[in-house]
């Protein structure tokens, strides 16, 4: 048994899903199409890339269980991401996106067996260090706290404060009010 396991790395996906949807809803919606410096992403297809990018590892480990990324076309993978990000969406529809998208991945997470989770997958990227499925699947995880943190940052360009800083703010109160 894995000391982490499927449950473990669902509910832990969910807790950070969660948290980038109050970040998409604390934006307003005529700021969705902010881009804090030329060439970035503007907040909606920031959003849209977070809530698709997980389609990769689904690929990978729940459609096509694969034990290699040996013939992965990556480039014609990307290109269907990246046309599925560029599609126009409203505000709502973003915030659809995050939480279809991510229940998709979350309770494909949730199903898993330690077993699966422990087998290896090669790469010809790294042929003598192969990740285990768990190392991999984590990472869709890791991808999305890096760009809640870039969302977090073009919140406090917008004037508008995280909520995990004004959770913070409000137990400091509390707690100095005690």
């Amino acid at each position: 048994m894995l000391p982490y396991g499927s449950k473990q790395l669902a509910e832990s996906f969910r807790t950070v899903r969660k948290n980038t949807l109050a970040s998409a809803v604390d934006i307003p919606e005529g700021s969705f199409d902010f881009r804090p410096a030329p060439g970035s992403r503007s907040v909606e297809k920031l959003l849209a890339h977070i809530a698709l990018s997980y389609r990769f590892q689904h690929q990978i480990h729940a459609v096509e269980k694969r034990s290699s990324l040996e013939g992965i076309d990556f480039p014609a993978l990307m290109a269907k991401l990246g046309a599925e990000e560029a599609k126009p969406r409203t505000k709502k529809e973003v915030i659809e996106l995050l939480e279809k998208e991510g229940e998709v991945w979350a309770d494909f997470l949730d199903g898993v067996s330690d077993e699966f989770l422990s087998q290896p997958v090669h790469s010809p990227f790294a042929p003598t260090a192969p990740k285990t499925r768990l190392e991999m699947m984590m990472s869709v995880k890791e991808h999305e706290m890096h760009h809640r943190g870039q969302l977090m940052v073009i919140q406090r360009m917008l004037g508008v404060v995280p909520h995990l800083t004004r959770e913070r703010e409000a137990r400091t109160a509390q707690t100095r009010a005690s």
